[in-house]
């Protein structure tokens, strides 16, 4: 098995690869390709890899629900609360039992709450999936939000509402009372864990000014975040994602090293999980098909049309009502929300797919009850979680990319980010500018005029980017030409000190320190 678990990553970070380079959806390509593999006979028997929930929710989820917080803006969550409120618990309740009904009348082997497991299973999209697939397609800022908001926050509202659901099938007693109490604890607990331990790896973090150690520090957070909430019964879904806006604030304040270092190591981690995740959908086939010996294939046929449409649907309807309804009925929403562009809400609703964290709950429903009886209707159970998240992944990121060239929801996105960043940096550069005269008047030792005119040009230079940015002309103005320029003295530069290292005249060590700085100096210029 662990052979086989590293074959798995080595093949699936290649994929990523292959697919980046040729500018295809790795989430996709990765899903795809598993299928693919999973349909050659014999596959499933040699590998042996039927989804351990474990490895996902302990292994996989904690590292990719950190660098997702990371990445996340906590203003941007706060400023869209209420509606990411209403995606993250009110939609996965109406989704368990709207799925939970359809599934009931359309599949025998189901009793009522083993149903309602089925429908708190597919209830949530996915962090991972909604992250891959969003950052591929250059969603707009709010819609990745919500997206992002909804999905690293709706797994406490799901997973209640399954642990509630799985009690009543097994034959544990279950009871509303109990079902809250359980929502209330993982709440409180994860969102206090979170914070708790947060603000301790913040503390720690600052004191060290070491970038190595704390970038260490960074990738064992998540998972000791992750298992102290849940040693407390707490969510600790929530307790990393809170952990992680934490972290995230105060990497602003760090050292340019640590927030250098701690970029290269998230993006290399993520790319690694989520190729991973997604190559490991796509193999659960033969798992999944093992199964349904024994079933009709109409009830198969009719079960996974129903279900998967169900699901599609809800959120669609869920959507539409709540973007639009509370501004009509509210001044105070209208006031403090900007208004939803049809386009999109459209996304929003369009954009729920599913992933690797609803099969690992399937998987994770146990074959009996407590009575020792069969536990009704898993295989069943199993394929459609997979149908709902192998479809949803397909369908909606084949037709996405088409949708938002038709439905434009990027453009005016782009140029106010722009603008935005254009007028800081220029607020900045003149905030430097202060300084620097600040500094002259008051008799800095040992800086000519001369030191001084230059540091003026670079810093007029900075600002004017921002502005040619907006006007996407900076190929054709005097700075492009300069940041061109300069590039190629880089490379230059960089081409003789290699140079010098093979004709013996310096070591490695001394290379690498001086294309360190080079390389400092080219990611600014194309940053620019």
């Amino acid at each position: 098995m662990s052979a086989s678990l590293l074959a798995i990553l080595a093949v699936s970070v290649l994929l990523a690869a292959v697919a980046r380079r040729y500018d295809l959806s790795s989430p996709l390509f990765l899903v795809v390709a598993g299928l693919a593999v999973g349909l050659i006979p014999g596959v499933g028997r040699i590998l042996e890899l039927e989804l351990d929930p474990d490895m996902v929710l302990y292994v996989l989820l904690p590292p990719l629900l950190w660098s997702a917080g990371l990445e996340s803006s906590y203003v941007s969550l706060r400023a869209n609360k209420r509606a990411i409120g209403l995606l993250a618990v009110g939609l996965p309740l109406v989704t368990t039992a709207v799925v939970g009904f359809v599934a009931y009348r359309t599949v025998p082997e189901l009793t009522v709450a083993a149903a309602f497991v089925l429908g708190a299973i597919v209830a949530p999209p996915d962090a991972v999936s909604a992250g891959a697939i969003g950052r591929r397609l250059g969603l707009p800022r709010r819609t990745m939000t919500l997206l992002g908001g909804e999905s690293l926050l709706n797994d406490a509202t799901a997973l209640t509402a399954y642990k509630v659901a799985l009690a009543a099938t097994i034959g544990a007693t279950a009871t509303w009372q109990a079902g809250l109490q359980t929502f209330g604890l993982a709440l409180v607990g994860g969102v206090t864990a979170g914070y708790v331990l947060g603000q301790l790896i913040v503390f720690i973090r600052s004191r060290l000014d070491d970038p190595l150690v704390e970038s260490a520090i960074g990738l064992v957070a998540p998972f000791l975040v992750y298992l102290a909430a849940e040693e407390i019964h707490g969510s600790g879904v929530l307790a990393v994602v809170v952990a992680a806006l934490l972290s995230g604030q105060r990497a602003t304040r760090a050292g340019y090293a640590a927030r250098l270092q701690d970029a290269a190591v998230w993006k290399a981690v993520q790319l690694v999980l989520e190729s991973f995740a997604f190559l490991l959908i796509g193999l659960q086939l033969p798992a999944v098909v093992e199964g349904l010996r024994g079933i009709s294939a109409a009830v198969i046929v009719t079960s996974s049309v129903a279900v998967l449409a169900t699901v599609i649907a809800v959120r669609i309807v869920w959507v539409y009502p709540f973007a639009y309804l509370p501004r009509l009925l509210s001044a105070r929403v209208r006031a403090a929300e900007p208004a939803p562009a049809p386009g999109q809400v459209f996304i929003v609703a369009w954009a729920g797919m599913r992933g690797v964290v609803s099969l690992a709950a399937a998987f994770g429903v146990p074959l009996t009850t407590l009575g020792g009886a069969d536990f009704p209707g898993r295989p069943h159970i199993v394929f459609l979680t997979f149908v709902v998240v192998v479809g949803t992944l397909l369908l909606h990121g084949l037709t996405l990319p088409w949708l938002i060239r038709r439905l434009d929801t990027r453009g005016a996105q782009e140029r106010a980010d722009a603008l935005a960043a254009a007028a800081a940096r220029d607020k900045a550069g003149q905030a430097a500018a202060d300084r620097l005269d600040a500094l002259l008047a008051g008799g800095a030792p040992d800086v000519d005029e001369h030191a001084a005119d230059v540091l003026r040009a670079w810093n007029a230079r900075r600002r004017q980017a921002g502005w040619q940015r907006v006007d996407d002309t900076r190929s054709e103005s005097p700075m492009g030409v300069f940041r061109t320029l300069r590039l190629e003295m880089l490379a230059a530069e960089r081409a003789a000190f290699i140079a010098e290292r093979d004709r013996g005249t310096i070591d490695d060590e001394v290379l690498r320190a001086m294309l360190h700085g080079l390389d400092l100096e080219e990611a600014t210029l194309n940053r620019e």
